[in-house]
């Protein structure tokens, strides 16, 4: 991150002994001959989080020594508040941008810092990486859709913006058109878009770095004939460079989590088997790391089926790939003897403790009949059930037991209930109530006002009885936070 400090006390060290060992007019001369701060840069002078402290501070020549107003020490005092107010200004946006953890906020913040920098109003910002890799996409900043959609009709070759991201070379600094509308040569499609639009001028800047390569580019638009200075591209291209190497560790991470979702869906079941008298569905949610959350339906002899929900301990590769191999094992136990919920933990308790000693896990299993509307289920340390229907909510009360790998012998007796005609059982697993962030009895609390309040139209369809139940529980994005907890919930409508 940026040190103001220390870039404040360099630029002051240095005008201290220029003072005291050359005079005040040498050390004038020495650092502003041009009125370019590169002039005072020490040999040694420090880069910090690829932020240059070499921040010109005027666009113009200024007059020559003898013609500077007042004492040389007011001068070097103003010249030193331009240069620690352009530094307070990069680590105030650098700061801002640092804080975002998703690509999407952080191109939001990009757009708007980078317009403040330049003076503009409007944006768009393309991410389109060079290699080919990672996200693709577009934002826009003061547009609406349609004045989005209006601009991408432009020929892209005929535009600033699309020969920066087809690499026009030197660009480091931008492309500014300072006049669209005057210029003899523009296309007409963009001229028609701009009058439509109603911006006369733009700015281009390239979203590149040596150690990143290119991802894309960013524009602003003015609505008068106008450009940026000198001052302010250069201002824009330090935050343009920091923000490129902040946008492609996003994107990395981003990649990261997409394979960490993709692997955790494979691990699950592809789709969910169909009964006669009972209609099933799950939603799931991943942790950025991965996480140990699962659930399984399987049909069973006799037109029966076995519902699992379970939760191994830990995240990350290592659960994920626990989470794997218990679910397949519990697959195999319930159909040698899925009628004995009991008979299904006892065994997943022994291969857990005799293959994964240090390794706990909870776990829940389900016999059901849909055909007699009787469910017989055995938990081992798990949240209880919820049942739902049109006369009552309320949890299934189940026996207390330990999880799985905490105990020598483990085994608890099981619960027989009958759902009535109608009734969703909801089967889910602690994420569930851990990512709301509150405590656990307030969590069940919320959890039994969010089913309680789905619309009796919506309480026949257990797959809109799930997205009502997430959407009251974790609104606002709250489903896919960067919380550590995996989210599964599995709805059974018995008919």
């Amino acid at each position: 991150m940026l040190d103001i400090g220390l870039l404040v006390r360099v630029h002051v060290d240095a005008l201290i002994v220029a003072q005291n060992h050359m005079g005040v007019c040498d050390a004038i001369r020495r650092i502003a001959p041009v009125g370019k701060l590169a002039a005072m840069s020490a040999p040694h002078l420090p880069k910090v989080a690829g932020i240059d402290p070499e921040v010109p501070v005027s666009t113009h020549t200024p007059a020559p020594l003898t013609e500077v107003p007042g004492p040389p020490g007011a001068f070097i005092q103003d010249r030193l508040a331009g240069w620690v107010s352009d530094l307070t200004t990069l680590h105030e946006l650098t700061e801002r941008l640092a804080a975002t953890s998703t690509l999407d906020t952080a191109l939001d913040e990009l757009l708007q810092a980078g317009a403040a920098l330049v003076g503009a109003r409007r944006g768009l910002l393309v991410l389109e990486p060079a290699n080919g890799e990672g996200t693709l996409a577009t934002r826009g900043l003061g547009l609406s859709h349609a004045e989005l959609g209006h601009l991408e009709t432009v020929p892209r070759a005929a535009t600033a913006l699309g020969r920066v991201l087809d690499g026009l070379p030197d660009t480091a600094d931008g492309v500014a058109a300072p006049d669209l509308l005057g210029e003899q040569d523009l296309d007409p499609r963009h001229r028609e878009v701009a009058t439509r639009l109603g911006y006369a001028a733009s700015y281009v800047l390239p979203l590149a770095s040596e150690a990143a390569g290119r991802l894309g580019a960013a524009l602003w638009l003015y609505d008068e004939p106008a450009e940026p200075a000198q001052k302010q591209r250069h201002l824009a291209g330090l935050y343009a460079r920091y923000a490129t190497e902040h946008l492609a560790r996003l994107i990395e991470l981003e990649r990261a989590r997409a394979d960490v979702a993709a692997v955790a869906e494979e691990l699950l079941p592809r789709r969910l088997p169909r009964i006669p008298g009972v209609q099933l569905a799950a939603r799931h949610r991943t942790g950025p790391r991965g996480g140990g959350d699962w659930y399984d339906a399987l049909p069973l002899p006799d037109r029966t089926l076995g519902l699992a929900v379970g939760s191994v301990g830990g995240s990350g590769p290592s659960a994920m790939a626990a989470m794997g191999r218990l679910r397949a094992s519990l697959r195999a136990y319930a159909v040698m003897e899925g009628e004995d919920p009991v008979a299904v933990l006892s065994d997943l308790e022994l291969l857990l403790r005799l293959t994964e000693p240090a390794r706990t896990a909870t776990a829940l299993f389900a016999y059901c009949e849909p055909a007699a509307r009787k469910v017989v289920l055995a938990g081992a340390g798990h949240t209880p059930p919820l049942i739902l229907g049109d006369r009552r909510c309320e949890y299934v009360e189940t026996t207390l037991s330990a999880p799985l790998g905490m105990l020598a012998c483990w085994e608890a007796p099981s619960v027989e209930f009958s759902p009535a005609p109608g009734e969703t059982v909801l089967l889910y697993t602690d994420g569930l109530l851990r990512r709301t962030g509150d405590a656990m009895d307030r969590a069940f609390a919320r959890l039994h006002s969010a089913a309680a309040s789905v619309p009796k139209a919506d309480r026949h369809d257990p797959a809109a009885v799930a997205d009502r139940v997430l959407r009251t529980m974790l609104p606002d994005g709250l489903d896919r936070s960067d919380s550590t907890e995996d989210v599964v919930i599995l709805a059974a409508h018995f008919d």
